[in-house]
């Protein structure tokens, strides 16, 4: 590990370059109050600023503080977070808003132990909210922030392991400055996402090149540390697709658990042989199996999906299901503002264009 310049040093140097090339006109710079702050935080763990930009506007205009989000139906915040993927976040945002706006009157808490005690949000989160919207001194590790620090001073190893992680912590810890600490964690983050980046980096516009480590090693490729390679297991799920005479197909509400939590899906069966079973648990004895469409795959993080799509098309005297949260018709001419994953919501399309 390359040895720690004068913080001073570090901080500075990072503070001009963010004056003339740093990025000044993100939409939760602008009035960064911690909700903004916060709800932005969340929606760029393992999402580009690209992709966020076009929801975070939709989010603040629909929720416009942390009471309008913590009184929303969940259904409400799940549809407008569907094709954001990572599910659980959207989940976590509508637990955190609940309690900020019950035990906290609808402020944040300004402690970095109250905030990471709340759903959702981790050391680095809490940091980012207390920097970013208060100006008070906290470090951050996101990706881009533990690129730069891992590259900087050669910081060997993966940063998921915790060695290397509790050394990252250590480094940010030690890099702040004695102010500016908005400015300071937005320089970070900005280094990283447009310079220190992980494929083909700027060095000669990095204006912290001069003592960085990995380049003078001739290494850059190889910080941060790769996570060990391991093989992606492979499941199978079958969907029922069942429509009824009016075309419209029946989505059932994923456990608040699991792959898609809390989000409106096909019904899953085990398999063929279920099905029975199924459709009388779900009230529907007159039906007929119509075919079988080409297996759908979807890749999650830990593992790809197949999905075996069955379909089902129930007589034209069942024209509704038993009435519950859990179960609903769903036609794409009036279609009810649902959170849908996002190859659910493809395939529902797709069938609307046969129809």
């Amino acid at each position: 590990m390359n040895e720690l310049p004068h913080p001073g040093d570090f901080a500075s140097r990072l503070l001009r370059w963010h004056v003339s090339h740093g990025r000044h006109d993100l939409p939760w710079q602008r009035e960064p109050s911690p909700y903004r702050v916060w709800l932005s935080e969340v929606m760029l763990q393992q999402t580009q600023v690209g992709t966020v930009l076009g929801y975070f506007e939709r989010f603040t205009q629909t929720f416009a503080d942390v009471k309008a989000l913590a009184e929303a139906p969940l259904d409400e915040v799940l549809h407008l977070w569907s094709g954001l993927g990572y599910y659980s976040r959207a989940r976590n945002l509508h637990k955190t808003a609940q309690i900020v706006a019950s035990e906290y009157g609808g402020e944040f808490p300004d402690q970095l132990d109250a905030l990471i005690a709340l759903p959702g949000i981790g050391r680095s989160t809490a940091g980012a909210i207390i920097a970013l919207a208060g100006n008070r001194r906290a470090a951050i590790l996101d990706g881009n922030v533990k690129r730069v620090l891992a590259r900087h001073y050669a910081i060997e190893g993966w940063p998921g392991t915790t060695s290397v992680l509790k050394q990252l912590w250590a480094t940010a810890e030690s890099v702040l400055p004695s102010d500016d600490y908005r400015n300071f964690t937005q320089a970070e983050m900005d280094l990283g996402a447009t310079v220190c980046t992980r494929r083909n980096p700027n060095c000669e516009a990095c204006p912290l090149r001069s003592d960085c480590a990995a380049r003078a090693q001739g290494r850059i490729d190889e910080f941060p540390g790769r996570r060990p390679r391991r093989q992606v297991p492979t499941r199978s799920a079958c969907f029922l697709i069942v429509s009824d005479r009016n075309r419209s197909i029946l989505l059932q509400r994923r456990p608040p658990n699991g792959i898609w939590g809390g989000l409106w899906c096909f019904p899953e069966i085990a398999n063929e042989a279920t099905l029975p079973q199924t459709m009388a648990e779900l009230g529907l004895r007159n039906y007929v199996m119509s075919g079988k469409m080409a297996p759908i795959p979807h890749t999650f993080t830990h593992f790809k999906l197949l999905m075996e799509p069955l379909c089902i098309e129930v007589g034209e005297q069942v024209t509704v299901v038993r009435e519950t949260d859990a179960v609903c018709w769903y036609n794409s001419s009036e279609a009810p503002q649902l959170g849908l994953p996002m190859p659910v919501s493809r395939l529902l399309n797709a069938l609307a264009a046969q129809r």
